[in-house]
């Protein structure tokens, strides 16, 4: 299945905070860990890191403050291969920072990021360099719920109709109730996304936003305005639907080892097949593969599998790479075995 739209080849620019994190290693909880391990997180910027690591030009555009943890979060970036040249430095505001406290239900995340430099972007940034020459435009829900002024760039990013935008938007839902104390999110992120090209949500997050007993179907109804909209079901499947249909592709079975990064890696996965014009269920299954990557590590990017690994994977007949899929009453199955040669 074709996708009946597709943006056209070119610079993705990922617009939004990146923070140094924090997370015990080996991991534990915090209040009993002895040593930290710093990283750096930000949804935005994990889906330009994997884009470079799919050869599509990728530009990560946001703020950091004149500070060690600011310079290390830029450094690590370029060091993935996208270009940060657009990158304020803030010399009145800190970079944001967050820790991660593992436990036994799974990983919580305590955020320092309140007057962070990132939370003074402003639509201004859309202005120019490096949005003149991009050809996709990629955002998430987190950045409006940072601050009055990120609303505000990110609504005017999205408030022109689609066509007559000189890039297509993405929009990945991500949404963070802890971000959202107000009650706004389910009214705010729905109006957004419904402007988007673009869309990525997870069917738990809609059900929890807008109503537990949304399905696919349910979901289109309620955002019948972007050209793709792409639900992901946790470790089970992910679906595109377009004005051709939908289409389903499950999962690749894998033992996690920490979930963070999952969604933006499937994002950049999918939106790597879609620029290079790939069949909906070849770019699926590339969001797929890049998923992985991530669950595999315990920070947010991980290395891609190796080019012959992904050709093999991608030509595999649908029955054979169903075998490899996720479903109800599968067990853990590490991918690894999946990539053997």
């Amino acid at each position: 299945m074709t996708a009946s739209w597709c943006p056209a080849p070119g610079p993705v620019v990922c617009l939004g905070e990146t923070m140094a994190a924090l997370a015990p290693d080996p991991p534990r909880p915090l209040a009993d860990a002895e040593q930290l391990r710093l990283s750096v997180a930000g949804a935005e910027s994990n889906v330009a890191m994997y884009l470079a690591d799919h050869g599509v030009p990728a530009r990560w555009l946001s703020a950091v403050g004149d500070d060690p943890l600011g310079r290390r979060v830029r450094a690590a970036v370029a060091a993935a291969g996208v270009d940060v040249t657009h990158v304020r430095t803030d010399p009145r505001r800190p970079t944001g920072l967050l820790l991660k406290n593992p436990g036994p239900t799974g990983t919580r995340v305590h955020y320092y990021r309140t007057g962070s430099a990132a939370s003074a972007l402003g639509p201004g940034l859309l202005d120019g360099e490096p949005l003149n020459s991009a050809a996709l435009l990629h955002l998430t829900g987190i950045t409006p719920a940072l601050s009055a002024s990120c609303r505000a760039l990110v609504t005017r990013a999205l408030d022109p109709p689609a066509a007559e935008r000189p890039y297509a938007i993405s929009f990945d839902v991500n949404h963070r109730a802890a971000l959202w104390p107000d009650g706004t999110a389910p009214v705010v992120l729905r109006a957004l996304a419904d402007r988007a090209d673009i869309v990525f949500v997870g069917l738990d997050e809609a059900q929890e936003l807008w109503g537990g007993d949304l399905t696919v179907t349910g979901l289109r109804d309620l955002l019948p305005g972007p050209r793709i909209l792409v639900v992901k079901d946790g470790g089970r499947a992910a679906t595109a639907v377009t004005a051709n249909g939908a289409c389903t592709v499950p999962a690749l079975r894998t033992a996690v080892v920490e979930p963070v990064g999952a969604g933006d890696a499937f994002a950049a996965g999918f939106l790597a097949g879609l620029l290079r014009a790939e069949p909906l269920p070849r770019a699926l299954r590339l969001g797929h593969l890049t998923a992985v990557s991530a669950l595999k590590v315990t920070g947010d990017h991980g290395p891609l599998p190796g080019g012959t690994d992904i050709a093999r994977l991608l030509e595999l007949p649908d029955g054979d790479w169903q075998r490899y899929g996720d479903g109800p009453g599968c067990g853990p199955k590490t991918v690894g075995r999946v990539f053997a040669p």
